[in-house]
């Protein structure tokens, strides 16, 4: 493996692109919808994501852009745990709902949905999701205008189903098809 260094400061030229433009391009980058969740009951508190991302192998880190100043961050790094609920193609109500800034406060937020509190982190676990991550509060960084949680995942869970994605600035649910795969020769 191989490292790069910077040896001196480069010489920075103003890159001029309608900011719109750049905005409408990374629109193009798929990932899956989560929810974020603490506990215990009594601090409850959720909210979706759309960049939940696998940091590192080894320790078993995930990574979690927020909006900067997030109380999300604040609350799992007070708690010292979190999990994430990787949403099924279902589950577009359940993303909606914790993406919504005038949802209740506390468990009203959790309110006629099915969930079971994880023994270790205490945070809820909505039922129906594809996976669950429970996670270890490991650090949070300022990014731009934006706000990293890292988590060491110490329990995961996988169910089968399908996906719901966040691409091109909407929800998509429905079936994956693999990529083909080039003919040998």
């Amino acid at each position: 493996m191989s490292t790069a260094t910077v040896t001196g400061p480069r010489t920075r030229r103003p890159v001029r692109q309608d900011p719109a433009e750049r905005r409408r391009a990374l629109y193009h980058l798929a990932s899956p919808v989560s929810v974020l969740t603490t506990g215990p009951e009594s601090r409850m508190h959720g909210t979706t994501a759309s960049t939940v991302t696998l940091v590192s192998r080894e320790p078993l880190l995930v990574g979690v852009v927020l909006r900067a100043g997030s109380s999300f961050a604040r609350r799992a790094a007070a708690e010292g745990r979190f999990a994430i609920n990787v949403l099924g193609g279902d589950q577009a109500e359940v993303a909606r709902r914790f993406a919504d800034s005038g949802r209740p406060d506390g468990s009203a937020q959790f309110a006629g949905l099915a969930w079971t509190a994880d023994p270790y982190a205490q945070a809820p676990l909505i039922a129906g999701a594809l996976a669950h991550y429970t996670c270890r509060f490991h650090s949070a960084h300022a990014a731009g205008d934006s706000e990293l949680l890292l988590g060491h995942v110490v329990r995961a869970r996988a169910d089968e189903g399908l996906p719901l994605l966040s691409y091109a600035g909407r929800l998509h649910a429905g079936t994956l098809h693999p990529a083909k795969e080039a003919a040998a020769s």
